[in-house]
């Protein structure tokens, strides 16, 4: 699977494929009186291929489409891989940076069950966005769990030190 990215999602399973999808819609917003940025956009190669170089595409300007190694659609990081993958570190960061800053906000004035709540409704949500579009494996899964569990162990202070045994 090739994927070209902007704000649209062409996806082809090669490259000569996606070089033809790509010519068509570019035709076809010109017709719309529109162009593809070839600032913003992004190859990326996903499959048995995935570590072989791939010809560039070209915009009808002559501008090159680069090859990258990941890319971010609606919010959701994928990976050239030899499986589709999604690299889920920038929404565990995310998902940190809003714990953290509700918790600094509120601190230990209010009681555990509604800090609780309220990360339960603010804050998860920002960790498991578009997961339903990923495939999680057993690692990912733990991954994910690791980042909500810490959280819950800062709020009830039982984080345990090696030396704390």
């Amino acid at each position: 699977m090739h994927v070209l990215n902007d704000d649209t999602l062409l996806l082809a399973p090669t490259v000569t494929l996606l070089d033809r999808l790509f010519t068509t819609c570019e035709v076809e917003l010109t017709y719309l009186d529109m162009a593809i940025n070839s600032k913003k956009s992004c190859s990326l190669c996903v499959g048995s291929h995935c570590d072989r170089p791939c010809n560039n595409l070209c915009t009808s300007g002559g501008h090159l489409i680069p090859w990258v190694d990941e890319i971010r659609y609606l919010g959701l990081f994928i990976v050239r891989s030899h499986t589709f993958k999604c690299f889920l570190d920038h929404a565990k960061r995310s998902f940190y940076r809003a714990v953290n800053g509700s918790f600094e906000r509120i601190g230990r004035t209010a009681s555990e069950e509604v800090i609780s709540e309220l990360i339960k409704s603010k804050c998860l949500q920002i960790l498991l966005y578009g997961l339903e579009a990923c495939p999680l494996n057993k690692t990912n899964l733990r991954s994910l769990d690791f980042s909500v569990n810490r959280f819950f162990m800062k709020l009830f202070n039982t984080i345990r030190y090696p030396d704390s045994y």
